[in-house]
This record gives C-alpha cells, sequence and structure tokens, in this order.
C-alpha cells in the first residue's frame, strides 16, 4: 500500500510539472509558427491544461478502466468549479467582464446537458464521435471570435487582454521543442503510474476506479488548473481565472469523457446517471447564474467561494458516505 500511495503522489507531482512544461513549449512553438496569442490562449492553452486529464482517461480506458476515466472527467469539472473558482474567490473576489465568457457559460451548459443524457444508455463509440464532432465545432467557433476580436481591437475584451498578457516570454526554438518533448513524455510516464497506483489503491480498499476517480485523481489531474487561477487572480486577471476554468470544463466533457466511449464503450454507473452528472449540472448551473449576475454584472464574492468550496466538501462527503455503506 505504501508503495501505490508514493507512486501517486510522484505520478501527480510529475503530472502537474510535465503539463506546465508541456504548455511552455507548445505555446512557444505555435508563436514562432505566427498565431496569434489570443487564439493560443483560447486553444492551445486550454487543451494543453487539460492534457493530464485526456492522458491519464486514455490510458485507463486503455487498460479497461473506464470507471476511472469517467470519473477523472466529471470529478475534474466538479472540482474546478466548487474548490478551484472557490478557492479563487476566497483569495480575492472574481468579476466577470468578458464577452467571451459570457458566450462561453450558455455553451458550457448546453454541452453538460447533452454529455448527460448520452450517457443514460452508457457511452459508446456514437456518443464518442458526437462528442468529438462538438469539440470541432467549439474550436472552430472560438478560432472565428478570436479573429472577430481581432478585426475589432485585441484589447477590447478582458480576457482577451489578459490571455495576451500572459503569454509566456518567447524561448529559444530549441529550449521550446525540449519543453515540448519532455512534458510529453512526462505526460504519458506520470498518467501511466498515476493509473496503475490508483487502480491498486481502490483494490486495497475495496472501492470502485469511479470513486478514485472522482476524487483523488480528479484533484491531482486538476491542480495545474488551481495553480494557474490562483497564479492569474493574484495578478488581478479574474477574467483569465474564471476562462480557465471554463474553457478546462469544456475540454473535459468533450476531449476526455468522449474517450471512454471511443476506446471502451460500455454502460456507466448507476451513481454517475443519479448523484454524479446531477451534481456537476447544479456547479455548472450556478456558475452560469454567478456569471450573468441577477441583478448587475456577474461577481463571486468571498461569500459565494465559501459556499463554492463547502459544496465541493459535501459532494466528497456523500461519496464517502456511499463507499463505506
Amino acid at each position: 500500500m505504501l508503495l501505490n500511495v508514493i507512486a501517486l503522489i510522484v505520478g501527480l507531482i510529475v503530472l502537474v510539472i510535465a503539463a506546465d512544461k508541456f504548455v511552455i513549449g507548445t505555446v512557444s512553438i505555435a508563436r514562432r509558427l505566427g498565431i496569434s496569442p489570443l487564439l493560443i490562449g483560447l486553444t492551445i492553452v486550454g487543451l494543453g491544461t487539460s492534457a493530464p486529464e485526456i492522458i491519464v482517461s486514455a490510458i485507463s480506458s486503455w487498460q479497461g478502466n473506464a470507471g476511472l476515466a469517467v470519473g477523472n472527467a466529471l470529478g475534474s469539472n466538479i472540482a474546478n468549479i466548487g474548490l478551484i473558482l472557490g478557492c479563487t474567490a476566497v483569495i480575492s473576489p472574481l468579476a466577470f467582464k468578458s464577452d467571451l465568457l459570457k458566450r462561453e457559460l450558455p455553451i458550457l451548459m448546453v454541452v453538460s446537458l447533452i454529455c448527460y443524457f448520452l450517457a443514460f444508455d452508457g457511452l459508446t463509440q456514437i456518443d464518442g464521435i458526437i462528442m468529438l464532432i462538438i469539440l470541432v465545432a467549439f474550436l472552430a467557433w472560438l478560432i472565428h471570435s478570436a479573429k472577430q476580436e481581432q478585426k475589432k481591437n485585441v484589447l477590447q475584451d478582458a480576457l482577451a487582454e489578459e490571455m495576451v498578457n500572459e503569454m509566456p516570454e518567447n524561448v529559444s526554438e530549441k529550449k521550446a521543442w525540449l519543453f515540448f518533448v519532455v512534458g510529453l513524455i512526462g505526460l504519458l510516464a506520470s498518467s501511466r503510474l498515476l493509473v496503475w497506483a490508483a487502480v491498486n489503491i481502490a483494490e486495497s480498499f475495496g472501492v470502485s476506479d469511479l470513486v478514485i476517480g472522482l476524487t483523488i485523481v480528479a484533484l491531482g489531474t486538476s491542480l495545474p488548473e488551481l495553480a494557474a487561477s490562483i497564479s492569474s487572480v493574484l495578478k488581478n486577471e479574474d477574467e483569465l481565472a474564471v476562462g480557465n476554468v471554463i474553457g478546462s470544463n469544456m475540454y473535459n466533457l468533450l476531449a476526455v469523457y468522449s474517450l471512454p466511449g471511443l476506446i471502451a464503450p460500455g454502460p456507466v454507473e448507476e451513481s454517475v446517471i443519479y448523484r454524479d452528472f446531477p451534481v456537476l449540472l447544479g456547479f455548472t448551473g450556478i456558475l452560469f447564474v454567478l456569471g450573468y449576475g441577477l441583478k448587475k454584472t456577474g461577481y463571486i464574492n468571498r461569500l459565494k467561494g465559501i459556499c463554492l468550496i463547502l459544496g465541493y466538501c459535501v459532494y466528497q462527503w456523500v461519496i464517502y458516505q456511499s463507499t463505506t455503506i
């Protein structure tokens, strides 16, 4: 058991470091190819920060642990809103001023509902293909939005301005490719180690791989988003902190949750339908309401942040209770 716990911790640490290097390398290569900073921020960075979830989901599905993959996708989204946005808002209240963010919120809500309904008859390869088609359409919409912003003025939108300002400084071509390759290898190796340790721990405690995916693995693979959001809010970049979460949740649903259907199609546990997905939809709905605001501009103050954290803790307690009955 001790070896599994050590392997899990090492896997999570390497996963976070590798994801950071992978994003820096990918962004630097994209900039050298002449891609605009805003387009990089809206697409490549979002996919890069979701790379841990994507690779963990792919490996676990390939090994026949589809429950771990499903739990990782849904658990990461719940953690992103409940824990990460909650902690970020406690550090510094968040304001929603970006039109780009407000256009993404309803899309995230609709995508969450579509993925929920697809799960009722299990995840099939057709379901996975549908989610990938939606992902391609979403990326096309992001590219179109970025070009529209550039035509107007890239700094008119608050999120666009913060994304441009946060682009990593240009690094040498050799260093960029080194970061890309080392980061990718680190992601693959650490994800393999993480899945191995998580499955062993689940078997030792007699719980399903779904539960491990919803808790330990989901929290671990969400650490890059936590670090990015806290770093952004400390620099007074509220829109970027929220944008990281919304983008990550979109990719988790369309790029991560689709993989079990594509690689290991089969039924979904009933608890996913009646417990986990409703919680995800509830958190997403709360984010939607907070983002648009009832009477004024969307705003998450410290009290609301604490409520989000408490909601996440209650959900984790419910999972714990379900495993001990």
